[in-house]
């Protein structure tokens, strides 16, 4: 099935991400957990491409056994960083080869050490040229590409990131997937925003539900994510695991429930190869249940 298709209907489509776990232990509870999220029919489900290419082959064995153990289609994240052309072109034979669906097509964030992109000798500079290369070489695959509602962190300003958003789909992508935010009005003018200079295709929005107030303040400092104040003192003010976790996916229900009223064709949940916290938040919303 093409991604289109998935927001062209009534239903309100689905998606998880994942990431190559580092020791058997952390593969054997992926997935079980995917299994318990495929109770909610997901529409697709993705995985992570470590940095430099650090877990590509991991990447696509991880994806290939989701496919085949539960029917689903998937897709793999690409990025330039560390890869040539040529390495790019392999990596994708290889991605079709194996039964991959969709490419998730990024430039990268740099290795770690590094504090700014490099293009590889051979390769690419910006995520447009990926797309472009996929739609010219690869056009069986449908494409996803990033959205940052909040800014991508090294953009010189939210017009040039928009700009760099619109090259990418007017070279093809599909869809776009926004980066985590925990303030839905940030979505909102981001969305209208994209529709103002023409990106006319879906804007998914992508959520990580939160389970611990130290996890979320490492993850956004990362990605230049802001929290809500009002929800940083909620979680401030117990260090119980419990009452963390119960905050964070209130929180979550409540974004969702929000996102939905508002007519968005689909969501993407960062599960972190986790299903308890995702599980939570769809039952008390009754999607796809």
């Amino acid at each position: 099935m093409s991604l289109q298709d998935f927001f062209q209907n009534d239903k309100l489509a689905i998606s998880f991400e994942l990431f190559p776990p580092k020791t058997p232990a952390g593969e054997t509870n992926l997935y079980k957990n995917v299994a318990a999220l495929m109770e909610y029919a997901p529409d697709f489900i993705t995985c992570t491409y470590g940095a430099g290419g650090s877990t590509r082959d991991k990447t696509l064995e991880i994806i290939e056994k989701v496919k085949s153990q539960f029917d689903i289609p998937v897709a793999s994240h690409l990025t330039l960083v560390g890869s040539s052309k040529d390495d790019l072109r392999t990596y994708l034979n290889k991605a079709k080869d194996q039964g991959v669906d969709y490419i998730v097509a990024l430039r990268g964030d740099p290795p770690r050490g590094e504090t700014e992109f490099t293009q590889a000798e051979g390769g690419l500079q910006y995520a447009n040229e990926l797309v472009e290369l996929i739609n010219e070489e690869f056009s069986d695959f449908g494409v996803l590409v990033a959205g940052y509602p909040e800014t991508h962190k090294d953009a010189v300003s939210p017009e040039i990131d928009l700009e760099n958003l619109k090259r990418k789909v007017d070279a093809g992508a599909d869809a776009v997937v926004t980066q985590l935010f925990y303030d839905n009005d940030d979505f909102y003018r981001f969305r209208d925003r994209c529709q103002a200079i023409g990106i006319n295709v879906p804007i998914v929005p992508g959520l990580l539900p939160v389970t611990s107030l130290k996890q979320i303040e490492k993850i956004t400092s990362m990605c230049a994510s802001k929290l809500p104040k009002k929800f940083v003192d909620s979680l401030s003010k117990s260090d119980d695991p419990k009452e963390q976790y119960k905050a964070g996916v209130d929180l979550a229900i409540e974004q969702t429930s929000d996102l939905i009223a508002s007519n968005i064709e689909a969501v993407h949940f960062y599960v972190l190869n986790k299903s308890q916290a995702t599980s939570d938040i769809l039952r008390a919303i009754n999607v796809n249940a």
